[in-house]
């Protein structure tokens, strides 16, 4: 079919009085370059399945990490985010992202204004690829809510994001006529914001999202506060359901990556795609390993000078190595791999001090999102300012006028134009998201959309939501009967999920006291049984 193709265009591009030289040339001239549209077609799609299977890793490190009686209700929330996304992104958001792009122009506008439906628009690898970019970043946001938010809320927030908050960034940065991007011909300070393929635009997007969702919903019942609200000294650590799922999606989130960043570069206009996409591949593996490993040491090193007992803690090296993941994706084309390496490790202190931080300040995730994608993402827009060599860049984006700050040096100027650039752009990315989001989650909270209901809450959202006791017999989640007999009460009253109100706040604290005095009872009960007991066999000896 190529050949006849390329016959019939060469007859009418050549003519037909053309020599053989000349149709055997032109034939092979349109071969090839058909052979390359299709070769980059099918390997974006490919990539495409790499970072969507990432859905998969999510959804087993969330499964891991909550407990028992909240599994079903947060693998299905991570569900939710790949169906949301395919229906915002489709009708919306890939129209905003990069509807209408001109390479050409040098013009800015803020969001694309076609292609809505993919009207008009036929490159469909190209809309599959942006999806999943999507959806990822709508995915970050699941686990850091995990066990306490209700599932209208949380469809409401992914279609948000994904329809709207995203494709704003992406467009922003990616699109050629966003104001930000490197791939305009008119570039911001003649550099733009280089994030190659996420760490700004999906992963801070996520992250910061999910630090404002995680303070206005609040901490898990019993995480930082005792039944009667009293501030705990020590912080609880709830029980995590599997460390193999853990692992498991720590992996796939790994293997998914290689289409996150080598993918990125089938993008390029370059002729060194293949060769971009290869140095991608080497960075991202320096960086997870560097960085799982300087986090597992740096930990079990606190660990010892502060309470005297080191132990490795499996927790610190799946993060670290996502952590390292998340940092290298902004620069992965465009430094050296020695530097992937430092830039991984650094990452794995930002996710020590992130992690404890959290705990710090009384702002519970249950899966540490917010350090491994907020801070790392961070980290990682920096270091692209610090660390991108003139020779990567002249390679990916075909100037090398502003290199990374220490290149400068190394040649005796103090250029710190590209930082200058990534901070700029870091700043539009967390104003921007913190404009939209934070009324949104406070709107949510005010409708009594966003939290669960606390019964829901103790007797596991997997019961609340999915149906059945049968759960709460398992033998891992201790439960006073009084909460059990108290939702089932409310549910049938249909009273669950109300906005909650002073009157039902008192209610609840009620009922928490009446529970309290109950368990109150039966402990001196059970003393009492036990002096009976000591007094007997004391008469008897």
């Amino acid at each position: 079919m190529a050949v006849t193709d390329s016959y019939g265009y060469c007859r009418a591009t050549v003519g037909n009085d053309a020599d053989t030289d000349t149709m055997m040339k032109c034939m092979s001239d349109y071969i090839a370059e058909n052979s390359h549209v299709y070769a980059r077609t099918v390997l974006l799609v490919y990539a495409a399945a790499l970072i969507f299977f990432m859905q998969a890793g999510f959804a087993m490190v969330c499964a891991g990490a909550v407990r028992k009686k909240n599994v079903q209700n947060t693998m299905l929330k991570n569900l939710l985010d790949a169906c949301g996304a395919s229906m915002a992104f489709f009708s919306v958001g890939f129209a905003i992202a990069f509807g209408g792009d001109d390479h050409k122009s040098p013009n800015k506008t803020f969001i694309g204004t076609s292609n809505f439906f993919l009207i008009d628009f036929e490159n469909y690898s190209m809309f599959l690829f942006q999806y999943a970019f999507s959806a990822a970043s709508a995915t970050i946001v699941a686990g850091t809510l995990a066990e306490r938010c209700q599932m209208a809320a949380y469809l409401c927030y992914s279609l948000m994001l994904t329809g709207w908050v995203y494709p704003v960034v992406a467009h922003s940065v990616w699109s050629p006529n966003g104001f930000l991007s490197a791939y305009s011909v008119d570039p911001l300070w003649g550099v733009g914001m280089i994030d190659f393929a996420g760490s700004g635009v999906v992963h801070v997007t996520g992250g910061i999202t999910a630090l404002f969702a995680a303070i206005i919903l609040g901490p898990r019942r019993g995480r930082f506060h005792d039944d009667m609200g009293r501030r705990l000294d020590t912080p609880n650590s709830f029980p995590r359901h599997s460390v193999a799922l853990q692992m498991l999606g720590t992996f796939i989130l790994w293997f998914g990556w290689y289409g996150f960043n080598p993918g990125s570069a089938l993008l390029l206009h370059s002729p060194d795609a293949a060769e971009i996409a290869a140095l991608a591949g080497v960075n991202s593996t320096l960086a997870a390993g560097a960085a799982g490993i300087v986090a597992l040491f740096l930990n079990l090193y606190v660990l010892e000078r502060y309470t005297g007992e080191a132990y490795f803690d499996l927790q610190y090296a799946m993060n670290g190595t996502l952590c390292g993941l998340v940092s290298i994706t902004a620069g992965c084309a465009v430094v050296e791999p020695f530097a992937a390496v430092i830039i991984g490790a650094v990452s794995g202190v930002v996710y020590l001090l992130g992690s404890r931080g959290l705990v710090k300040f009384r702002i519970d995730d249950a899966v540490d999102a917010i350090p491994v994608h907020l801070l790392s993402g961070i980290w990682g827009v920096i270091a692209v300012g610090l660390f991108a060599s003139p020779r990567k860049l002249q390679s990916a984006f075909a100037r090398d006028n502003h290199p990374g700050l220490f290149y400068s040096w190394k040649d005796g100027n103090s250029d710190a134009v590209l930082l200058g650039t990534q901070l700029a752009g870091l700043g539009f990315i967390i104003g921007w998201v913190c404009t939209i989001m934070v009324p949104f989650f406070v709107w949510l909270d005010w409708k009594g959309w966003f939290r669960s209901d606390p019964l829901e809450e103790i007797v596991g959202l997997d019961t609340s939501y999915h149906g059945g006791l049968a759960l709460l017999a398992n033998g891992e989640d201790e439960l006073n009967p009084k909460y059990v007999t108290a939702y089932q009460q409310k549910k049938r009253e249909g009273t669950l999920r109300k906005r909650r109100t002073i009157t039902q706040t008192a209610d609840q604290a009620s009922f928490d006291d009446e529970a309290d005095e109950d368990d109150d009872e039966d402990d001196e009960d059970d003393d009492m049984e036990q002096s009976g007991n000591f007094r007997e066999q004391r008469k008897a000896s």
